[in-house]
């Protein structure tokens, strides 16, 4: 059974049902919630993920009700079908309380990414330890940060479907964008409220661009459960503007994109492994933001910059995304070369750090899985 909650999990989720259907020869069910991409690996689920996929405090409370009613559900499918092993991907507000339901039952459970907690909310250490039979960490320093428990370091899935699989040259033809024409990505973000909240800060943005720069084209990739938001809020789009869908469309498109504008989120970090210089932009309901002010004890958001421990990619976030401050940064990296080269070398050495040349990560969490359903090495 496989529980995802948001995109980036559906992506991880995607993957992992490729590495253990790989490992078993085909031998395995998969029942349980994901979006499209899992949906496109066979699974039936349970719901529509999107219902889950909200952030925030202030966002949350409103659906407060529907979510403890699918978070029921979920937990009565465990209990009435027994899986082999329970894997909850990300999403720790819905995936933790899932967990305490079926703690004690019964049933391995297996979840996938580690809580932050090097940035925030330390207890969930111990919480984790307690309800989890063993963890899968994305990074290879989080291990160490929960000694009471199982936790292997696997990679990032990310690496295996963003790094050199897109075709720009083919993407340019397709849309009819000229090979020279400079591009931009923009990346609203998946959840509706990213989307209401980045989409008219990044309209402006790009008015301001458009004026400067002759031929600029904008690329939206977008996903299902946000798509018609999408197109609704971009009708009034300065400039030429073309807008795909699909994990195939979308690294087409990185390639062909000369840089990108993005909300923070594991798009950042596909951006980053597609080798596009990018600038990381997010806003949050102010008094979101004021609770994590309070609780983050890390100074960046993006992973290249955590990693690295700087800022090797802009950050402009809360008070400091605004279009001014967004269109000033992605003007140097369109007209700076050396700016770009330095943003990628830097890319590069995060690549090498998250594991990129090595064994699929997929193959090694699915590995995980299997080993820790028979109790004995695979």
């Amino acid at each position: 059974m496989l529980v995802a909650g948001e995109p980036s999990g559906d992506l991880l989720g995607a993957r992992l049902m490729v590495g253990l259907r790989e490992l078993t020869v085909g031998e395995v069910e998969f029942i349980g919630i994901g979006g499209e991409q899992m949906i496109a690996e066979g699974l039936a689920s349970l719901f529509p993920m999107e219902e889950l996929a909200v952030m925030g405090i202030v966002e949350v409370l409103p659906r407060a009700p529907r979510i403890l009613r699918r978070l029921r559900q979920t937990a009565d499918l465990a209990l009435r079908e027994r899986p082999d092993a329970v894997v909850t991907i990300d999403s720790p507000g819905f995936c933790y309380r899932l967990a305490e339901r079926l703690h004690g039952q019964g049933l391995p459970l297996v979840h996938f990414v580690a809580p932050q907690v090097w940035a925030w909310k330390a207890k969930r250490i111990a919480t984790t330890a307690r309800l989890f039979d063993r963890l899968l960490c994305l990074l290879p320093f989080e291990p160490a940060l929960f000694p009471g428990m199982r936790a292997d370091f696997v990679g990032h899935p990310v690496l295996e479907g963003a790094a050199g699989q897109g075709d720009g040259a083919a993407f340019r033809a397709r849309h009819g964008i000229a090979a020279a024409a400079p591009v931009i990505a923009v990346l609203p973000g998946s959840r509706a409220g990213e989307v209401r909240r980045h989409l008219p800060i990044f309209h402006a943005t790009m008015q301001r661009l458009c004026v400067e720069l002759s031929g600029l084209h904008t690329i939206l990739p977008t996903v299902s459960g946000v798509a018609d938001l999408v197109r609704a809020g971009t009708q009034a789009w300065p400039g030429p503007l073309t807008i795909v869908s699909g994990q195939a469309e979308k690294y087409d498109a990185f390639a062909a994109a000369t840089v990108a504008l993005a909300a923070s989120g594991t798009v950042a970090l596909e951006l980053a492994l597609s080798r596009v210089p990018a600038v990381i932009a997010y806003r949050l309901n102010p008094v979101t933001a004021w609770l994590v002010r309070r609780a983050v004890k890390v100074r960046y958001v993006n992973l290249v910059n955590i990693l690295l421990d700087r800022a090797a990619v802009p950050e402009l976030l809360q008070d400091d995304c605004t279009p001014d401050k967004l269109a000033d940064a992605l003007r140097i990296l369109l007209r700076d070369e050396g700016a770009r080269a330095a943003q990628l070398f830097d890319i590069d050495r995060v690549a090498a750090m998250l594991g990129q040349g090595g064994e699929k990560p997929s193959r090694r969490a699915a590995a995980a899985v299997l080993e820790t359903i028979e109790g004995r090495p695979q």
